[in-house]
């Protein structure tokens, strides 16, 4: 962590760099990213960064982005691993304010981002509080209604809420005949256990039958015993609320005890490539709902984009690669000047121009923004089908 504190330190010295080339200089402004790097969930962190630095490569071959005092400006991506460590962000976005950074993106983690969007100013102009003033758009961070939190904390992410809603709807009208559901969940894990509660009140509400349930941790890796239960009550649906790394160890346990369910579910993070790097055949027929697929040309390009720089294109690094260009479009309508002797007031620069924001643009379409500063976000429903993420019904059509 010191050596990255150091590199940061010395990438953010002035977060606009003047870089000699050619007799002439070249403005560069600096965009710190931040998540897991490190640990089980350590692709996340990978593949945001891949994106952001994707997406900053196809901005800055356009022109760069323009700063308020019309000169041009290309961009670059610094990256620090919090760890998924609530402590660790925290401490990660001091240094990064630290700086003359006038934003960030991330975290990976929703307790992460719970935590550090509690050390923000709640209310602007609130004189009273003497919390952080520095605006921060997380592109992973997927509980609901994190951004509530602080005025200055943003999201790009789905509502997830919604998704299972809408999928466990498509589900009742498609299949009636199946009427029971097992529920699995990754209990020390946020995301996967709000979304586990998410999952059970749609189904609930729905009229299906909770038939039994099962917990475990993240680092597990025996799951014998939740198995077992789940085979005893032969639901019709098993609905996994977990990350690749347990989804495919229940799923490889379920396989050997040869519990097959008429339909399985899993969680929004697990419709991804290291799922089906981990457990294709066993996860074969999943359903999970997304707001990324490379469904059109746009999609199609920033999977290859991203994929270019090392990582994969997911919900959650495309939330990334999308945000790179809404802040590139504030930066320009806000006219940040991005200079050591601006940066109290380019961070309130950024925090107005998000905050105004009613409409974005998303890889799958136009992205709404509420006014809790949260993402409304077109989705999709994929199920994985020969070694692949395949769209099994789009409910916007």
């Amino acid at each position: 962590m010191r050596k990255t504190a150091l590199v940061l330190a010395s990438a953010l010295a002035g977060a606009v760099l003047s870089v000699a080339g050619a007799g002439a200089q070249e403005r560069v402004v600096t965009i710190p990213g931040f998540g897991a790097k490190s640990g089980v969930l350590r692709v996340f962190g990978v593949n945001s960064e891949a994106a952001m630095k994707a997406a900053a490569e196809e901005i800055n071959k356009a022109g760069g982005v323009t700063l308020g005092d019309g000169t041009k400006a290309k961009l670059q991506i610094e990256f620090l691993d919090d760890r998924c460590n609530p402590e660790e962000g925290i401490s990660v976005v001091r240094r990064i304010a630290s700086t003359n950074a006038f934003v960030a993106v991330g975290p990976t983690c929703s307790s992460v981002a719970e935590s550090l969007f509690g050390i923000l100013q709640k209310k602007v102009g609130d004189a009273t509080d003497s919390g952080l003033q520095f605006p921060i758009i997380s592109d992973v961070a997927a509980k609901g209604g994190l951004a509530r939190i602080s005025e200055w904390a943003f999201r790009n992410v789905p509502n997830e809420s919604d998704m299972y809603k809408s999928l466990l709807t498509w589900i009742k009208a498609k299949h009636p005949e199946l009427k029971t559901v097992f529920g699995g969940v990754e209990k020390d894990f946020a995301h996967s256990n709000a979304t586990f509660g998410v999952m059970k009140k749609h189904a609930s509400d729905l009229g299906y039958q909770l038939a039994g349930e099962a917990e475990w941790l993240l680092a597990d890796t025996n799951f014998a015993n939740q198995v077992r239960d789940m085979r005893r009550v032969s639901a019709d649906i098993v609905a996994i609320s977990a990350h690749p790394f347990t989804t495919c160890g229940v799923l490889r346990e379920m396989a050997r005890q040869k519990v097959a369910p008429k339909l399985m579910l899993g969680l929004t993070s697990s419709s991804s490539l290291e799922t089906l790097q981990g457990c294709a055949a066993e996860a074969e027929g999943i359903i999970i709902p997304t707001a990324f697929a490379p469904v059109n040309a746009e999609a199609i390009k920033a999977a290859g984009l991203v994929a270019k720089m090392g990582g994969s294109a997911d919900l959650h690094s495309a939330a990334a690669y999308e945000i790179m260009f809404i802040l590139k479009d504030v930066i320009e309508a806000q006219k940040v000047m991005a200079r050591a002797d601006t940066v109290v007031e380019d961070r309130r620069k950024m925090r107005a121009g998000l905050a105004a924001l009613k409409t974005t643009k998303g890889l799958l379409g136009p992205v709404g923004r509420t006014d809790e500063r949260e993402a409304i976000k077109p989705f999709l429903f994929v199920h994985a089908k020969n070694n692949a993420w395949k769209v099994l019904h789009d409910p916007r059509s």
